[in-house]
């Protein structure tokens, strides 16, 4: 697939960004079907061979989608992390070869083994970095796309403005820049488009869908926060990240803790590190304009008919300037 052929398939330039937990089948399909590139990840499967039988439903689901409506679906996509530490890579990586996923994306290691893996079967491999030099690495590896992680995003996210951050990206690659952090809105997505980004990846927005795992607080906790409720911190993961302030509280985690430069011992204050990241809730700044909770699919009609007034308004200022 190449990269016009992929933004063909789309009916607005977004991707649904993979997030632990809340990213799991019913989200992806509502993304896919509406014409957004709907992810999931690996890991919200607790085995590799449940992980595989998402992937043949998916495919299967997508399939009927088309012949029911005649309407094709937008490509969906998996997140791999690769790191040492994640013991189930191969077999999740062999499994995607398999199924043939068309595209995965690639957390905390650019590896050209992987990339190479995957363009055997004729997918496109994503890989998400928070600075140049990993961009430069993840180049290097065969990437197909570079997820420019700017500052706000949620998760593990950078530090850099998006605007320089994505302009010295795109200096050094054509292939397909997808602009990441604080994109809530339909105009956002022209902002990303402005600054020479190909796709927007939208996480925390689509937190609060209907098809969304993640709880009813913590929706409401997004709904009522703003960017001073955000906390970028490495003690949750060993890995700088976005996170609800109010859910660090809650899980009993001070602001001396939380400005700790190591990682947090979790048995002080959950049962395991599994139960922290359950109760503990990544978001981003964009949780500022985000006041809903609603279907993926009206929430994506939303974003077209916002996308598309923020173009018509942009090109209007040729009038305004130029005249």
């Amino acid at each position: 697939m190449t990269k016009r052929e992929l933004l063909h398939q789309l009916q607005i330039p977004v991707v649904a960004a993979p997030m632990f937990i809340v990213s799991q089948v019913d989200l992806l399909l509502a993304c896919s079907q509406n014409g957004v590139l709907g992810t999931i990840t690996a890991l919200n499967n607790r085995t590799s061979e449940g992980l595989e039988q998402w992937l043949i439903h998916i495919k299967q689901a997508l399939q009927d989608f088309e012949q029911t409506t005649g309407r094709k679906a937008a490509p969906f996509g998996m997140n791999l992390i690769v790191h040492k530490s994640n013991a189930r890579l191969e077999a999740d990586l062999e499994i995607a070869i398999r199924q043939e996923v068309p595209i995965i994306i690639t957390s905390l290691g650019a590896v050209q083994e992987v990339v190479e893996k995957v363009h055997s079967y004729g997918g496109l491999v994503f890989h998400d970095v928070i600075n140049t030099r990993h961009a430069r690495k993840a180049i290097e590896a065969g990437a197909d796309g570079i997820i420019c992680v700017a500052a706000g995003a949620g998760g593990h996210g950078g530090l850099l403005n998006p605007i320089p951050f994505i302009s010295e990206v795109r200096a050094m690659f054509d292939g397909i820049i997808l602009a990441a952090g604080a994109i809530s809105t339909g105009q956002d997505i022209a902002s990303a488009m402005q600054m020479g980004a190909d796709l927007a990846y939208m996480g925390t927005r689509f937190i609060n869908t209907k098809e969304a795992i993640a709880t009813e607080d913590y929706q409401n906790m997004i709904i009522q926060g703003g960017t001073s409720d955000i906390v970028y911190t490495a003690a949750v993961s060993g890995v700088h990240g976005n996170y609800l302030k109010h859910s660090l509280e809650a899980a009993g985690i001070t602001e001396e803790m939380w400005n700790s430069k190591s990682k947090m011992d979790f048995s002080k204050t959950a049962d395991t590190e599994a139960k922290a990241w359950k109760n503990i809730w990544s978001a981003g700044q964009g949780v500022a304009t985000i006041k809903d909770n609603l279907p993926a699919s009206e929430l994506i009609d939303r974003l077209k008919k916002e996308f598309k007034d923020a173009l018509e308004s942009q090109a209007k200022l040729i009038d305004r300037w130029f005249s």
